[in-house]
């Protein structure tokens, strides 16, 4: 008589155990979306472990320059003056107390830029009024030889003046910022194109074809993302058209505690709507209105996830191939950055870089 009602219990018993355990991994399935969920609004996806700054980052942006400082950037003056649509801006946004420091590598993006485009201007912009280290004297002077390379030290808040973000920046945005640094660079290569016109550069690259027939234009870094690494914005109505919304949308949508929203961010939303697609694949030159977005083989042609590949011999020529098609490579100094290359190897980098910056790779020391 009683073999039912204790099976029936025994069944309710199991049921019961199930759905705790049902309960459990929802539970921690929840927890676990919501830290993901996190994580990605509070970094960019691209580099989702990048340590934020601190102020201490960008305390020397409102020093006055000294006597033994950079000269300034002076628009206005025949030594300084941009030319229409023949100009590529590099930025420094660190803050030096030791003196100004320019690595090999960064270097030898300035100078592959110089020696590929003789006749552009090549400006190299710092936002710290610190002398030239001792240090980097040596790769400051192999610069200095190219004619159209120009060194120059800016101060943000005399750059912003007349320009549509100057009230916004001096409100502040950037001190409430988790990445100051990072996000002045954001700022200023925008700002850069809009107050100038001409082809902004990262300073993880290497310039290996002309660019000089390039104008209004950006570079997917995959089908997914446009990057904000290489970018030209000229002074025709369509330049104009972008650089505008850039700066509208900069303003709009700056987000202090979002890596890439800042400089990925701007261009692709600026971008999708001009091309009426999210797509980043149907963002023809036609359907964006003239702008052209170049396939990631272009500047990027080795994806941030496979870095590796230009420091190994291991594959060199199926590497070497696929830089073939490339007009600048990007080697993603996040992630690289303290890989060595040695200057008598022949990993693909140390072969670019000698053909293409050849007065800094050889004047460098043992290790590039």
């Amino acid at each position: 008589m009683l073999v039912g009602p204790l099976r029936l219990s025994a069944t309710r018993s199991s049921l019961e155990r199930i759905s705790t355990k049902m309960k459990k991994r929802l539970l921690l399935c929840f927890v676990c979306a919501v830290l993901l969920f996190l994580i990605m609004i509070s970094t960019d996806n691209d580099w989702p472990f990048v340590n934020p700054g601190d102020l201490s980052d960008i305390n020397c942006y409102e020093m006055a320059s000294t006597s033994n400082s950079l000269p300034g950037f002076d628009p206005n003056s025949k030594l300084d003056v941009p030319i229409e649509d023949k100009n590529i801006f590099f930025h420094e946004t660190s803050c030096f107390d030791d003196g100004l420091v320019l690595n090999a590598r960064q270097a030898c993006a300035v100078e592959s830029a110089a020696k590929m485009n003789p006749s552009m201007n090549v400006y190299l912009f710092f936002t710290s009024p610190s002398k030239i280290s001792n240090h980097s004297e040596q790769i400051f002077n192999q610069l200095q030889t190219y004619p159209n390379i120009k060194i120059r030290r800016i101060y943000p808040e005399e750059y912003v003046m007349g320009t549509p973000l100057e009230q916004w920046y001096k409100s502040g945005v950037l001190k409430r910022s988790q990445w100051p640094r990072n996000h002045m660079s954001d700022i200023l290569r925008y700002l850069t194109l809009w107050k100038f016109g001409g082809i902004y550069l990262d300073l993880d690259v290497v310039v290996i074809t002309s660019l000089e027939h390039l104008s209004n234009f950006a570079g997917a870094e995959d089908w997914n993302h446009i990057a904000a690494g290489v970018m030209g914005f000229d002074l025709t109505p369509m330049g104009r058209r972008v650089a505008d919304a850039c700066i509208r949308d900069l303003k709009a949508n700056y987000r202090g505690n979002i890596w890439g929203n800042n400089g990925p961010g701007v261009i692709t939303r600026t971008l999708q709507k001009i091309c009426s697609t999210e797509h980043i694949r149907d963002m023809s030159t036609v359907r964006c209105q003239g702008f052209r977005v170049f396939s990631p083989s272009a500047f990027y042609p080795i994806h941030y996830e496979k870095w590796k590949m230009y420091f190994e011999m291991k594959d060199k020529n199926v590497t070497m191939k696929r830089l073939e098609k490339a007009m600048i490579i990007h080697v993603w100094n996040k992630l690289s950055g303290s890989e060595p290359v040695r200057v008598n190897s022949d990993v693909p980098y140390a072969v670019i870089a000698r053909k293409h910056c050849p007065l800094v790779f050889k004047n460098c020391g043992d290790t590039f």
